[in-house]
């Protein structure tokens, strides 16, 4: 137990430093890659979603997939608590050392940069806030995302890591712009709570309504659909 949960720990550690990471260098100023866009920014956490998996292995890194293999009887039930939260921890660490990276970057920015922009390098948050909406496109971007995964282990299982990676590229395309596609409680309420506790002037209010609700409980809900759906088709 205790290697599963370093792995998990480590595995989404490694997918926040690039995720926030790459989020950073293309929003703060002096960043080499500033400006360079969103397609720049998905790409870098497919590949780093990618990186993670061919390291770690058969690793979650997301707690709506370790609620999804509980259902399917992959995962033991004792182990959905402990796996969430080295999960979560890990991507709060690497939130914190992303932070420490980019230090002279949020100096160089502070008072330059809009605080809601600097707030979304960590978490994901709406361009329109309409919950119910909000909501929705977070289950439904997880149910495709967990079946698709599924669906990849049971068909081409040495190609998980890189159906993976493509498979959150083409999300990210498709269905990205009404949320920013948390899908997964750890990469979002991890960095959420680092930005709470780090020392940035001139903070944007967190919302946490938002989200512990849309990507703190809508992902458990889409995990559950599609485990179910999964289980009775293949």
């Amino acid at each position: 137990m205790l290697y599963h949960l370093l792995a998990e720990f480590l595995g989404t550690g490694l997918m926040i430093v690039f995720g926030v990471g790459v989020h950073c260098d293309e929003v703060l100023c002096k960043s080499k890659y500033r400006g360079s866009g969103h397609l720049f920014a998905i790409t870098t956490w497919a590949f780093g979603i990618t990186i993670s998996l061919f390291i770690f292995g058969g690793v979650c890194i997301n707690p709506a997939m370790v609620l999804a293999q509980a259902i399917l009887g992959d995962l033991p039930w004792s182990a959905v608590i402990p796996y969430c939260i080295a999960e979560f921890l890990g991507a709060f660490f690497a939130a914190m050392i992303v932070y420490v990276v980019y230090g002279d970057q949020f100096h160089a920015s502070e008072g330059k940069i809009d605080p809601i922009a600097i707030r979304n390098i960590f978490s994901t948050n709406p361009p329109i806030r309409n919950l119910p909406r909000n909501f929705f496109v977070e289950t439904f971007a997880t149910f495709i995302f967990i079946s698709s995964i599924l669906g990849i282990a049971h068909n081409a299982p040495t190609l998980l890591p890189v159906g993976v990676g493509l498979l959150v590229w083409a999300i990210g395309m498709a269905l990205g712009g009404p949320t920013g596609f948390a899908m997964n409680q750890a990469r979002d309420l991890g960095p959420r709570l680092a930005f709470q506790l780090l020392p940035i002037p001139n903070k944007a209010d967190n919302d946490w309504q938002y989200g512990l609700l849309v990507p703190g409980i809508a992902p458990f809900v889409g995990a559950v659909i599609a485990a179910f759906c999964m289980k009775g088709f293949v």
